[in-house]
């Protein structure tokens, strides 16, 4: 049977680990097989202490150790919605050197949560239904909606963003506009595509007037970024101080919806082998 891995990038944040966990455990429930929830990289220098006394594994050191026990067969469940560089040159790598120090063993990558060009409905599905549980739980009008995501310096990564936000323009009537944001972003007109910053956006918004805005993550852990005290909740805080009567509303992060379940069960037919 194939060791499964659901991969995240990591994070220094110990409730970034947990959540991973609470994924893979569910995870596990609903396929009757054990997940590993793994990190890339970072979460192994989260306290254990933090961790109810576990310590993270990371992606080298984890198949270092089921490859010296004789495993030879894996499965990643990479938790990345679009193929950034992590995916695409930092695991292959990592793989590459594992296979020099091991030998060769199989390995099968499951499609990113968000594949391009089709895209993943059941994704743009919770997205929508986050946005709408954020106005009706905060009595907001579903206005001044922007969808936001980390930022990147890979293309494609801000084209997932894009085609998500589409697609769930569809779902809108006419008169409500789903725009998009960055978290943070490289200086230079070269990285102009991936948009303009959420606290610019934000403070646009608030200076013409505007009394409310729905911040709509497109992340899928908590961490030093999405989550409570991270960097997005700060920056809301932030203009808020500025304009007092300007109130932001964020969503929920997309691992708290239950249907991202159903979209890790069907990655298990992964397409490529490495």
């Amino acid at each position: 049977m194939s060791v499964i891995l659901l991969l995240d990038n990591g994070s220094l944040q110990a409730e970034a680990t947990k959540q991973l966990r609470q994924l893979a455990h569910a995870l596990s429930l609903k396929c009757g097989q054990t997940i590993h929830p793994v990190s890339l990289q970072h979460a192994d220098k989260i306290p254990p202490t933090d961790l109810e006394g576990l310590p993270a594994q990371t992606f080298v050191v984890f198949m270092q150790q089921h490859l010296s026990q004789g495993e030879r067969d894996f499965i990643i469940l990479p938790l990345f919605f679009g193929e950034s560089r992590a995916v695409t040159t930092f695991i292959p790598s990592e793989i590459a050197t594992l296979k020099a120090l091991f030998g060769d063993f199989n390995i099968a990558i499951a499609d990113v949560l968000y594949p391009l060009p089709e895209g993943e409905p059941q994704l743009v599905n919770i997205i929508y239904e986050n946005t709408l549980a954020t106005a009706e739980t905060h009595h907001v009008p579903l206005k001044n909606i922007v969808l936001v995501d980390h930022g990147s310096p890979v293309p494609r990564v801000t084209e997932v963003r894009e085609h998500i936000a589409n697609q769930i323009q569809t779902k809108f009537a006419d008169n409500i506009q789903i725009d998009q944001a960055v978290m943070e972003r490289r200086e230079g007109v070269e990285y102009d595509f991936n948009g303009i910053l959420l606290e610019d956006w934000l403070m646009k918004k608030a200076a013409s007037g505007e009394s409310t805005a729905i911040v709509t993550l497109l992340f899928f852990l908590a961490g030093r970024h999405a989550g409570k005290g991270g960097d997005i909740q700060q920056i809301c805080e932030k203009v808020m101080r500025k304009y007092p009567d300007f109130t932001i509303v964020i969503s929920p992060l997309v691992s708290e919806h239950k249907d991202l379940l159903l979209i890790l069960h069907e990655r298990f037919q992964p397409p490529s082998t490495h």
